[in-house]
C-alpha cells in the first residue's frame, strides 16, 4: 500500500481500505476559473480569496499565487488549527486568520508576525497535496505517486480550439459517487426519469449494446433511436437514423460521453464525481461542443440543470445508499451490462464488497 501524505481523518465515512485506494487517485475539488489569483500591485488589500473543498472525509483549502500556480492543502493552520479557508491570499501566500502565519505553496510558514526576525521552526508547516488543471478543473490525489497523465480522464474536444467549452456550476449531491457515477452510465431510465426533458416516455426499449475493455476501464456505443434535442427546441432528425452515444469510463468516478447528433455535430460530456464523502458528491461536468460555438452558455447550463435534477431525485433515495459490487446483492438486466462492468472495475481497483462511497 502506498504511503499516504496524512492518515484518514477522524469521522470517516469510507471503509479505511477503500479510503485507502481512492486516497491514491486524483480528484477534482474546484472549478479552475472559480479559484482567482490575489490582485495585481500588492500591498494593502491586494488579497485573495481560498475555496475551501473536502475530498474522502478531509477538509482541504484550494489558492491560487500571485504567479497563477494553483495549491491544494489540508485546510488546518499548524499553529492552532484554525481553518485556513478563512482567510486569504497574499503574494504566494496563503494566510491564517488568527495570527497571520503565512504558508507557501510548498507548506513550508514562511513568516510568524508575532516573531518576524526569528527563524521559522522547519516543523511549522502544512500538508500540501499535488494539484494539475485540467478540463477547466483543479484535481488533487491525497497519496500515492501516480501521475496525472495515468489516471485523468481523456477528454480530446475539450482541447480542440474549434469546440465551446462550457462550465456548469458544480451540483451537491446527498448520494455516493458510485451511484451518481452509475446512473449517469444507465441507458435504460431515460424513457422514466429525463421523460421532461429530452427523452421519449413510449421509446422504452433498450437495444443490444457491447462493453468492450480499454487501457484505462471500459467503454460502449450506444445506437439508439432516443434523441437528444431538448423538448421545445428539437432540430431535424433524418428518417432512419440512429443517435451515438458513447461512453468512455475511467475509474473511480469519471465517465464521458460524446453524443453524435447528425450531420458533424458532436457533443461531449465530463461526468467527473467527486467523493466528498462516503454519501455526499460534488458534480463537475465540463461540456464541450462542435456546434452553436458562438451561442451564449446559459441555455446549456439551464437543460443540465434540469438533467442533474431528475438524476439527483433517484440517486438520492436509493438503498443501499453504498454501490454493491458484489454482483448477487442486487438483480440486474440485459440493459444493465455497462453498469455491470463499472461494478468490477471498481472491484478490481481493490475496493471492498461492501464498497462504500
Amino acid at each position: 500500500m502506498l504511503e499516504t501524505i496524512v492518515p484518514p481523518p477522524r469521522g470517516l465515512t469510507f471503509a479505511e481500505g477503500d479510503w485507502h485506494v481512492l486516497a491514491r487517485c486524483w480528484h477534482p475539488v474546484a472549478w479552475s476559473h472559480e479559484v482567482a489569483a490575489p490582485p495585481e500591485g500588492g500591498g494593502a488589500g491586494a488579497r485573495g480569496v481560498p475555496r475551501k473543498a473536502t475530498l474522502l472525509d478531509l477538509d482541504l483549502v484550494v489558492w491560487r499565487t500571485a504567479s497563477g500556480a494553483v495549491a491544494v492543502a489540508r485546510d488546518l493552520c499548524a499553529h492552532r488549527g484554525t481553518p485556513l479557508s478563512m482567510g486569504w491570499t497574499e503574494g504566494e501566500a496563503i494566510v491564517c486568520p488568527y495570527h497571520g502565519f503565512q504558508y507557501g505553496p510548498d507548506g513550508a510558514c514562511r513568516l510568524i508576525p508575532a516573531h518576524p526576525d526569528r527563524p521559522v521552526p522547519p516543523r511549522m508547516r502544512i500538508a500540501t497535496f499535488p494539484a494539475v488543471e485540467r478540463f477547466g478543473l483543479v484535481w488533487t490525489r491525497l497519496a500515492g505517486d501516480l501521475p496525472a497523465e495515468a489516471s485523468l480522464p481523456e477528454f480530446p474536444g475539450w482541447d480542440d480550439p474549434a469546440w465551446q467549452r462550457i462550465t456548469p456550476p458544480f451540483v451537491d449531491i446527498a448520494g455516493s459517487a458510485g451511484r451518481q457515477m452509475e446512473g449517469f452510465l444507465d441507458v435504460a431510465h431515460f424513457a422514466w426519469v429525463h421523460a421532461e426533458t429530452f427523452a421519449d416516455p413510449d421509446n422504452q426499449v433498450v437495444p443490444p449494446y457491447k462493453v468492450t475493455p480499454t487501457a484505462r476501464g471500459v467503454e460502449s456505443h450506444y445506437w439508439s433511436t432516443v434523441p437528444n434535442w431538448p423538448k421545445g427546441q428539437e432540430g431535424k432528425t433524418p428518417e432512419g437514423f440512429l443517435w451515438l452515444r458513447h461512453f468512455q469510463v475511467f475509474p473511480p468516478f469519471a465517465a464521458l460521453l460524446t453524443i453524435h447528433f447528425p450531420g458533424e455535430d458532436r457533443l461531449s460530456i465530463l461526468n467527473a464525481a467527486s467523493p466528498v464523502s462516503a454519501r455526499r458528491t460534488r458534480l463537475f461536468v465540463p461540456i464541450a461542443r462542435n456546434f452553436g460555438t458562438d451561442q451564449p452558455v446559459e441555455p446549456v447550463h439551464a437543460f443540465n440543470a434540469r438533467i442533474f435534477a431528475e438524476d439527483q431525485a433517484i440517486v438520492e433515495t436509493q438503498k443501499p445508499e453504498d454501490l454493491p459490487l458484489d454482483l448477487t446483492a442486487e438483480a440486474h438486466i440485459t440493459a444493465d451490462r455497462m453498469s455491470v462492468a463499472y461494478r468490477q472495475l471498481l472491484a478490481r481497483m481493490g475496493l471492498g464488497r461492501g464498497f462504500t462511497s
